[in-house]
């Protein structure tokens, strides 16, 4: 399991980005967001935690290991 920090997500269609963007590297991810939180938990990805904050990051949002 890994857990992103996404300061700039404020709404639900950022965490539909965010989600597009985690299942885009990881199609068979679980994403799980917490707007309040601003923290973005991936369950059961298979590759580098980097390359998922890369592609949060991707698309417009920074995302940082928390």
């Amino acid at each position: 399991m890994y857990r992103y920090k996404v300061e700039k997500m404020g709404c639900g269609g950022c965490a539909k980005s965010v989600t597009r963007a985690v299942q885009g590297v990881e199609p068979g991810a679980s994403v799980e967001v917490d707007l309040g939180a601003k923290l973005v938990t991936v369950s059961g990805a298979t590759g580098p935690a980097d390359r998922i904050a890369t592609a949060i990051s991707a698309a417009g949002y920074p995302a940082v290991p928390a």
